[in-house]
This record gives structure tokens, sequence and C-alpha cells, in this order.
């Protein structure tokens, strides 16, 4: 079987660097104890591996404290910890028209059951736009505004620095879904004016899949979604409200959390704008080639718009649906998404909700060849 060529980077991205499989099984044979429930020395160290992550993961986004830096399954979870944390009775949310399920259903869950509503802001070309936009669905009872950092299936980016300053002069929160941007944007919570930043971390990170993070740059105390075993205060029924332990019950997934530190040191080691450079390029080159061909459309210029787009491409091959169109290319083995991305919201807004897209997104291993046979393959689909 041919080598799979791989393009759902946007999904997961693959492979990963040797020192993350490293990292991982290292800790599995090193750190075999569970962290923070005993004093003998592979508990010790197993904990200060964990404490070593939250450094790694506190200087890379340069949050507040280290011990705001809480680890979860996957950036899903960390956004169902900040809106349900921060939604009560009466309260309303901002979000873009752009967003992921990931923030959508929680919203669409709670106000169903009548805790909570939202309003959609539309994403403009023009960020003073988009920040007004936001701005005029702001209401008196507004608690937080959530937004994704790109859009994971066009990758139209949103003015965070703007919209967290806009934010806070309204009294309300700032909420980011950096699920598309940690680790090939830079971010700086403080800069940005970021209140929670929700991290998936399998993805521009490099780490395994299974762990995510939350990092909280703000007093605000959030409800907790999850109760349980801490491996402190165990005599007290309460849940502590000391972090990180207030959003941390149950044995952590050390592994992962080993793998993720090796994928910011990997990371930072490449450096973020190189990344960015580097993948813009390909995106560049693809979409070259991909305006050249016939029956083939496209739907964001990576050239005229550089600066305002992650880099993703979408589009679209003849009559096809997308998912007939990625079947066709998965048996020549290119990998791409295809489909609504969980993220139908995106799809009205560009008018793509008959068909859905097929969505290209490169990463620090795509080569020239990889390249050449995705190009090769939808020039033989687009013909026919």
């Amino acid at each position: 079987m041919d080598r799979l060529v791989y393009f759902d980077n946007s999904a997961t991205t693959y492979p990963k660097p040797d020192c993350v499989k490293k990292a991982v099984l290292n800790s599995m044979e090193k750190f075999g104890a569970n962290p923070g429930r005993s004093g003998y020395s592979m508990a010790v160290e197993s904990a200060q591996e964990i404490y070593g992550t939250r450094l790694e993961a506190a200087s890379f986004f340069n949050a507040n404290r280290e011990e705001n830096v809480i680890f979860c399954a996957n950036c899903t979870l960390a956004l169902n910890f900040v809106i349900k944390g921060l939604a009560k009775k009466g309260s309303h949310f901002v979000i873009s028209n752009l967003e992921h399920n990931a923030v959508i259903r929680p919203l669409e869950t709670l106000k169903n059951r009548g805790v909570c509503d939202y309003s959609i802001a539309e994403a403009a070309a023009d960020d003073n736009v988009t920040v007004s936009n936001f701005l005029k669905q702001v209401k008196d009872n507004t608690v937080a505004i959530i937004c994704t950092g790109a859009s994971n299936v066009f990758g139209e980016m949103l003015p965070l620095e703007k919209l967290g300053k806009a934010a806070h002069e309204k009294g309300v929160l700032f909420a980011v879904d950096a699920a598309q941007i940690a680790g090939v944007e830079s971010i700086d919570v403080k800069k940005m004016n970021i209140d929670f930043l929700c991290v998936a971390a399998h993805k521009g990170l490099y780490a395994p899949m299974g762990i995510g993070m939350l990092i909280i740059n703000c007093e605000n105390e959030l409800e907790t979604l999850v109760q349980g075993g801490t491996g402190t205060q165990s005599a007290v029924f309460l849940q502590p409200d000391g972090m990180p332990e207030r959003f941390e019950s149950g044995t952590l997934s050390l592994p992962m959390i080993s793998g993720l530190r090796a994928g910011m040191k990997f990371v930072k080691s490449y450096g973020v704008d190189n990344i960015r450079a580097k993948e813009n390029r390909i995106v560049k080159s693809i979409y070259s080639a991909l305006s050249q061909m016939k029956n083939v459309k496209l739907y964001t210029n990576p050239f005229s718009q550089e600066e305002s787009f992650a880099p993703i491409i979408s589009f679209n091959i003849g009559n096809y649906h997308s998912e007939e169109a990625g079947e066709l290319l998965s048996r020549r083995n290119i990998a791409l998404r295809a489909g609504y991305h969980c993220a139908y919201s995106a799809h009205l807004a560009y008018k793509t909700q008959d068909t859905g897209t097929l969505r290209i997104s490169p990463s620090v291993f795509t080569t020239k060849n990889d390249v050449n046979l995705l190009l090769n393959s939808i020039f033989q689909i687009a013909k026919n």
C-alpha cells in the first residue's frame, strides 16, 4: 500500500515528533505512580513531571500562574468548563458565526434548559466591524464573549486582542477556543486580554490525543463541572477551592501530559513564527495550483488575506458533495477532512451548507512530494 499523504492536521497533527513518542513511553516507565497521592519517590517524581508541564504551558502562553493551567481530556471539555461554569440563571453569552459545535452545543443545551441565552455576532473582513458586531450583541446580563481563534473550516481569524480589550471595557469576560491557533499563532493571554484559553494540545502543539488545557487568566472562579478525589484535603467533602485541584478531579493522564510537555518544547524549538511561515508557504503553493484547475472552487485567498487567515484551505470539486470527493481522494491515499467539520454555523456563513467542503491543513512535516501527490489527485478527479 502506498504511503498515506496526510493533510488533516486541523483535526490532529500526524505524524507526532519522535520526542513526543519517546516522552509518552518514558512517562509510562518512569512515572508509573499516581501523582499527588503518595509520598514515595516515584509518586513525587510523577507530580514533579506534571508541575514541570504546567510551568512550560504557563511560559508558552504567558499565563499569570502555573497553577492556573488546568489539564483535561480535550479542548471541548475545557470549553464546557468555561461555559457551564459561568452560566447562571438568566445569563447571556455572545459568540461568533464561525463557532465549532464545542461552543454551540453546550450553549444550545443550556438555552433549551432555560438556564441562559446567547447571541451570534458576524465576523467581518474588517476587524473593527467585527468588534462592533460583537459589541452590538452585548447586553446587561452578558457574562462573556466566547469565540474561536480561527475557523476550523475556512481559517478565518478573529481579532482576539481587540475583542478582548472591548470585552473588558464592557465588563464582560473573554474566552477563546484556541483549537486551530495554539502552536501556529503566537498567543499571549495577558496582551490579548484572554480570561479563559481553551487548548486542543493534539493539534498545533503536536501532543498525543486525549489531552487538552484550560488556562485561566483571571480571578473569576468558575463553578466546577466535575467533583471528586484530588489527592488533597481528603477529609473535606466539598471540592477544594485551590487551583488546579478545583478542576482536576481523578487521576490525570500523566503519559499524555508528558507528551504535551515534549510537544510544547518541540514547537518552541522550531519557533511558532517559523511554523506559521512554513505552513503559509505550503498553503500558498497549493492555492496557486488549485486556482488554475477547472472545476475547483476555492473559498479563501491566502495571498490577499494572509494575516487574517490560519493556514487552511477549504474547497470543492465540481458538483461532488464534499464527502463524495473526499472518498475519491481517500482511494488515492490522500487524507483530508470532508463534510461539515463539526461547524455547520461556519458553513452557513460561507453558504456551503448544501455540500460541506474539503479541507486541506498542512503541518511542519508536510513535504513537497506530499503537495505534488495531493495536487495530482485533485487534478485527476476534477478533470473528470
